[in-house]
C-alpha cells in the first residue's frame, strides 16, 4: 500500500535518530513530488479508470509510477559533518549491489542510475531536515512500461506554472538487460531477493528486521491523517 509505505518513511525519518534502510514494493500507483501539481503530471482519468492511486511523497523531485515490478529503496540517516546532503554517495550501496549481480550502472547528474545504452533504471529524490537525510528511489526490473507512460502523460495543458515539473527520461527494465546479456530470465520476486541479499552483504548483515507492532501503529495513524487524504495528495 503506497500510502502506508510513504508514511513509514516519514515516521522513521522523524521518530528518532536511528539510521535505516527500507525496501518495499507498491501496488500500481503514481507517486508525485511534494511540490508538484497532479494535473501537470498525471492522466487522472486513466488512473481513475484503472484503479491507480495518486499519492504525494515527502520529498521533492518528479512523478514516478510504481507497480509490483519495481523495488523501492529508502536510506534514512543522520547528517555527516562536512558532507553535502546533495552528494550522490547514498547510491553507492545500490550501485555495489547491482555490480555484484553483474549489472553495470552509472550515477547520473540528477542522482539517478543509468545503463550504458542511455536508459535510466532508477530515479531518486531526497528530503533533508533537522540534521536528518532521507534519500529514496525506484529500481525498475519488470515494470509495466505502457501503464507507466499512460499514467504519467497528462492530457490537459499545464495549469500550475509554480509547481515543479518532472523531467522525462528514457527508461528500461533491468529484466530486458538481463535477458539480452545472459539469455536467461528471472521473475521479479527472485531478482528482488537476490538484490536484497547483495545490499545486505554491502552492510555486512544477513537479514532485515521486521516491522514492530508499535511502529506499525504510529505509521497507521500518520497514514490515515496525511497520506490517505485527498487534501494532502491533491493539494496543488
Amino acid at each position: 500500500m503506497p500510502e502506508f509505505n510513504l508514511a513509514a518513511e516519514e515516521y522513521f525519518f522523524s521518530a528518532n535518530c536511528e539510521e535505516y534502510l527500507l525496501l518495499y514494493i507498491n501496488k500500481p500507483s503514481v507517486i508525485i513530488g511534494s511540490n508538484q501539481a497532479v494535473a501537470n503530471e498525471v492522466d487522472m482519468d486513466f488512473c481513475r479508470v484503472n484503479g491507480i492511486p495518486i499519492v504525494r511523497r515527502l520529498s521533492g523531485g518528479g512523478a514516478v509510477y510504481h507497480d509490483e515490478g519495481n523495488l523501492n529503496y529508502c536510506f534514512i540517516f543522520n547528517r555527516k559533518q562536512g558532507a553535502s546532503p546533495l552528494s550522490p554517495d547514498f547510491l553507492q550501496p545500490v550501485v555495489s549491489a547491482l555490480n555484484f549481480m553483474g549489472i553495470p550502472v552509472e550515477i547520473g547528474k540528477r542522482k539517478d542510475l543509468w545503463l550504458a545504452d542511455g536508459h535510466k533504471v532508477s530515479g531518486t529524490a531526497s528530503h533533508v531536515s533537522r540534521g536528518r537525510e532521507l534519500h529514496h528511489g525506484t529500481l525498475l526490473y519488470d515494470v509495466d512500461l505502457d501503464r507507466l507512460q499512460k499514467s504519467l502523460t497528462p492530457h490537459a495543458e499545464i495549469h500550475c506554472n509554480k509547481a515543479t515539473p518532472s523531467i522525462p527520461s528514457p527508461v528500461k527494465n533491468l529484466r530486458s538487460l538481463w535477458e539480452e546479456t545472459s539469455g536467461k530470465t528471472s521473475f521479479a520476486a527472485d531478482f528482488f531477493l537476490t538484490f536484497t541479499k547483495a545490499i545486505l552483504g554491502y552492510y555486512n548483515t544477513e537479514e532485515l528486521s521486521p516491522l514492530l507492532c508499535e511502529d506499525k501503529k504510529h505509521i497507521d495513524i500518520l497514514c490515515g491523517s496525511k497520506y490517505a487524504l485527498r487534501q494532502w495528495n491533491f493539494k496543488m
